[in-house]
């Protein structure tokens, strides 16, 4: 996860406002238990009165308080009141700090009072206080104050602050929500795009390394584990440890004494998810290649659904799509079930927090040492700590699964491209324009133990076409598959335009090439859209001549919508034939310099093959054509064609040539053709 971190560089400001938000949220989350505790204590025990500093007192009895008090206190007691009336009224500027001391004094003397002078050093400030209150309510109910209207001030006064802050709390979590989904859907817009950029750019090489059905699992899924976690990292990781160090202080300031059972929970709470996650982890990392299998199954299965059928194959497809379903399944209920017996014993843990706190508490507060807010206040705190912890263990959930996501998606972005542009480009050579040079190539795939090209050479001409011909498996796509460099020669090089593919940019290369590949591929759009796709600035009339060069004016015109006729993903609802015509005149209507059909005519008829090649000829005589075919009849009349055998070349020239000179050539020919046809 923390190597995609770099993805949030833009997001830096929302993050920053997410952490503030979280610290204010935390900070009244905090609060509310002292709140509560202040309800009981103050509001209900001490009916509203806060201290034991009493805001009005009777001449007569400071004058017998004083009695009991220290020239220093009295003092004190002095400058902290005025007279009106036969009543002392507290000064308004009073500070916090003052305030402490005159209770002190107070608690002190009035303790001395009734008599409980020598254990005053022992009892609790908070207790301390409690015992002097009654004197103040005392005082307060002589003087004819209302006490009943001064208490239902205090509740009123704190529960509209609980509940000022229980508001803060609701907007900034909906902030946070807010802020971190949108920061969380641009870390997934980045990753998406940084995916799908690198793909583009892998060669062959590299997609062999990475099937199709990883790629997209790696590209959807991956990235919608690591943006889900990512949307609740914020709102459950980062603020569970504020929340959990933050309740850990205010359970130190409330009462220390019982802090060992927060001590116990974590503990038991930390062994838990360690031994959940020691049994747990490893599924999470082959729950995602399982995702990966699936998908392959799934997509295997949909795209040969017609073979399947023809061969009444629908019951093993069945049985394997089943096998794969069902091991990701198992997988699955096995993490879940372990995750689904981590939350009871999250539980029981804290319930039995809670009863541990209840039964210390009550026993302190029996002996007079800890108030009942103040106990209130500790379970509570005891919660939100232990809340802090099941907010990360929910989290542990899918941090391992999103972890491992993050890795794979790592690995896609690391991958080093075999085929690069070099830093210095070349351009091609005005003079030598349309040229294509094999000089002396050989050829092996990556981890292949031998070559499929051996010592290739003959040059191409502006204007020519050379065929290239050969048995099935003898290297023909191979060869022209590395003129547009989909691939890098293993000896030797090919040069377009005078220059070496390697040293000029992949798109300039690519511009001056007009490539058909063996499998017609069209993409969703129009007829229209598919013809333009090499070449989008083209006018409609051009259109309509690379189409009618192509063949393929008639079925297109016969449509209702004609070029403007939808074709679906991936060309489903066009014949071999429909498909295969209009990849030739997408490739006619970029106008390259080379053109380059990989048995481009296969599903083509003789009749539509030969005026195809007829039009074809006229349109291309300025451009070099090299053809891939496995029919005779296609290359007849090539200015110069190649024979292939495994991978060496078995001859060249003419047919006429071939035909006295090349056994190779002489054994497809007339495997195909009988002796007047090929006269």
């Amino acid at each position: 996860m923390l190597k995609l971190m770099k993805y949030l560089k833009k997001s830096v400001g929302s993050i920053v406002l997410i952490i503030g938000l979280l610290f204010l949220q935390a900070y009244c989350d905090l609060s509310l238990p002292d709140y509560t505790s202040k309800i009981i204590n103050v509001g209900i025990q001490q009916k509203g009165i806060e201290d034991g500093v009493p805001e009005k007192i009777r001449e007569s009895s400071l004058e017998n308080l004083e009695l009991l008090m220290s020239e220093e206190d009295k003092t004190e007691i002095s400058n902290a009141y005025r007279q009106e009336d036969g009543i002392y009224v507290l000064h308004d500027d009073i500070t916090k700090e003052e305030r402490e001391i005159l209770n002190e004094i107070f608690c002190k003397t009035l303790l001395t009072l009734s008599g409980y002078s020598s254990g005053s050093e022992e009892m609790p400030e908070s207790i301390m206080t409690q015992a002097a209150v009654s004197f103040v309510y005392q005082e307060y109910e002589a003087m004819g104050e209302d006490v009943d209207a001064l208490q239902m001030k205090y509740l009123l006064i704190s529960g509209g602050k609980m509940l000022f802050m229980a508001l803060i709390i609701m907007m900034a979590a909906i902030s946070v929500t807010f802020l971190s989904a949108r920061v969380a859907a641009s870390l997934g817009h980045d990753l998406r795009n940084s995916i799908y950029r690198k793909v583009m750019s892998f060669s062959s090489r590299e997609y062999h390394k990475f099937s199709t059905a990883s790629l997209i699992t790696r590209s959807t899924n991956d990235v919608q584990q690591v943006q889900m976690v990512m949307a609740m990292m914020f709102r459950i990781v980062l603020y569970a440890p504020i929340l959990g160090i933050g309740g850990v202080i205010r359970v130190l300031k409330t009462d220390a004494s019982m802090t060992w059972i927060l001590g116990v929970a974590v503990v038991l709470i930390l062994a838990v998810i360690i031994l959940l996650f020691m049994i747990a982890m490893p599924k999470f990392t082959k729950l995602q290649t399982l995702i990966d299998k699936l998908n392959l199954v799934s997509r295997e299965i949909l795209t040969g659904i017609p073979v399947i059928r023809a061969f009444s194959r629908e019951k093993h497809e069945e049985e394997r799509f089943e096998k794969a379903n069902k091991t990701l399944t198992k997988t699955n209920l096995f993490v879940n079930r372990c995750m689904t017996f981590m939350m009871p014993v999250m539980m029981l843990i804290m319930n039995g927090v809670s009863v541990l706190i209840i039964y210390s508490g009550s026993h302190a507060v029996d002996n007079g040492t800890m108030q009942v807010g103040n106990v209130m206040a500790f379970i509570q705190y005891a919660m939100q700590i232990i809340m802090s912890f099941l907010m990360i263990t929910a989290m542990s959930i899918m941090l391992p699964r999103a972890n491992v996501a993050a890795l794979r998606i790592d690995e896609i972005l690391k991958t080093e491209v075999s085929i690069k542009d070099p830093e210095d480009p070349e351009h091609p050579k005005k003079e030598a324009e349309g040229t294509v040079e094999f000089n002396h190539v050989s050829f092996a795939y990556p981890e292949a133990g031998e070559n499929v090209l051996t010592d290739i050479h003959f040059k191409a001409e502006k204007g020519e076409t050379v065929a290239i011909i050969g048995s099935t498996g003898s290297g023909k796509s191979t060869l022209v598959n590395l003129i547009p460099r989909f691939y890098d020669v293993t000896e030797g090089s090919v040069s377009i335009d005078g220059v070496d593919v390697r040293d000029m940019s992949q798109k300039e290369l690519r511009d001056c090439i007009g490539y058909v590949p063996q499998k017609g591929v069209l993409f969703s759009g129009t007829i229209d859209s598919n013809i333009r796709y090499g070449k989008t600035d083209i006018s409609e009339e051009e259109v309509k001549t690379a189409a009618r060069i192509a063949q393929a004016q008639d079925f297109i015109e016969e449509k209702p919508q004609a070029y403007h006729s939808p074709i679906a993903q991936g060309g489903t609802n066009v014949s071999g034939g429909q498909k295969q015509r209009l990849s030739i005149a997408r490739a006619i209507a970029k106008k390259p310099e080379i053109f380059i059909f990989d048995d481009s005519f296969s599903a083509l008829d003789f009749k539509t093959d030969s005026r195809l090649r007829s039009a074809l000829k006229e349109h291309t005589k300025d451009a070099t054509t090299i053809i891939v075919a496995q029919r005779i009849s296609t290359i007849l009349h090539a200015d110069r064609i190649i024979v292939l055998d495994d991978g060496h070349m078995a001859g060249m020239g003419t047919h006429a040539e071939l035909m006295k000179n090349c056994e190779v050539y002489r054994q497809i020919a007339m495997s195909q053709l009988s002796e007047e046809e090929l006269a």
